[in-house]
């Protein structure tokens, strides 16, 4: 497909070129130019999601057959446009996802600002959204028997048994392919926030269900998607065999929440409450095996290896014990306890 750069020339989106700094460029070959700048592989899913964001912006601002550029969205109305757009489109979504979209923007303003494409920042009038802190995301050890016992198909098990054992991000797992796999020693490595590779560990259940996943398959993504990819994808996000792409995060999360919604609300009625009510969120995995971990006396730099954390104040959040462990330790320590 052929768009036009401010000069009027064709440019396939297909093979990003820059356009000349200085020279405001359309608003789609800017976010192709961008999105160029994210090329690393520990970058395949920040890429990911900050393309359906500037999708979005194009859809909205630059539709086809216009010749909207990214100078234009520096003006006072299209930076008021631009606040009531966004905040229409993701005020009523979780503090996070609005919060993801907004980096999202601001980290190609930012860009698009040094190539002095823009002299002021669109969403200016935008803040994030903070979010209250919840104490009670992770499951008991109970729970999380009851949700790796469920009857599911094998790659949700599979998935979040790793996930539980390693304490990995969801995006670390999702990303992982056949040929990082250690399996011998259990292991494998993974980039973590910041482009850190490390390692991550897991234990015998996983070890179990990995050879019936892969079924034999060497090479491509650990987990994928139930059917054939619909659109063009990297081949590095595809089984170049099978045809069925690489899982994505937001389908494991949509999954994961239809799956758990029983367990997480076994008092509720099929009346349709159930269906309204907050499930599950599969980051509640690997919080869960953090805190089961520090109920479990393991020290700090343990914790921080487990987690793929480099502050103990960035791991604090996870190491909060859960309400049952502490209704265990008082228990233990009730000197008017019935022995």
């Amino acid at each position: 497909m052929l768009i036009c750069d401010s000069n009027g020339k064709g440019m396939d989106v297909g093979e990003v070129h820059r356009p000349d700094r200085g020279k405001s460029p359309v608003l789609p070959a800017a976010s192709a130019a961008y999105l160029a700048t994210l090329s690393g592989p520990e970058q395949r899913n920040t890429q990911r999601a900050y393309r359906s964001t500037l999708r979005a912006l194009a859809a909205e601002f630059a539709p086809p057959g216009t010749a909207f550029t990214v100078a234009d969205l520096g003006s006072e109305e299209n930076t008021e446009r631009l606040s009531a757009w966004f905040t229409r489109q993701w005020s009523g979504r979780a503090a996070a996802t609005f919060n993801r979209h907004l980096d999202a923007l601001r980290s190609a303003a930012s860009f698009w600002s040094g190539q002095g494409w823009l002299d002021a920042d669109p969403t200016r009038r935008l803040r994030r959204r903070g979010r209250a802190p919840d104490r009670t995301r992770a499951l008991g050890a109970a729970e999380i028997e009851a949700l790796l016992d469920l009857d599911v198909p094998l790659r949700e098990k599979t998935l979040w048994t790793m996930l539980y054992e390693t304490a990995a991000r969801s995006s670390e797992v999702l990303a992982l392919d056949v040929e990082d796999l250690d399996r011998r020693n259990r292991r494998s490595k993974v980039t973590r926030k910041g482009s850190a590779v490390d390692v991550i560990v897991w234990q015998t259940r996983t070890a179990r269900l990995l050879p019936r996943l892969l079924d034999g398959r060497t090479k491509g993504p650990v987990f994928l998607t139930d059917r054939r990819a619909r659109v063009a994808l990297s081949a590095a996000d595809v089984d170049t065999v099978s045809g069925r792409a690489r899982l994505s995060y937001r389908r494991a999360e949509e999954v994961f929440t239809e799956f758990t919604k029983p367990l997480a609300h076994p008092d509720i009625t099929d009346s349709g409450q159930l269906a309204a009510a907050p499930g599950w969120k599969l980051h509640g995995l690997r919080h869960s095996a953090l805190t089961h971990a520090a109920e479990n006396g393991a020290n700090t730099g343990t914790l921080l290896a487990y987690s793929g954390h480099t502050s103990v104040a960035s791991l604090a959040r996870y190491t909060r014990v859960s309400p049952d462990a502490l209704a265990r330790w008082q228990a233990g320590r009730d000197p008017h306890r019935r022995r």
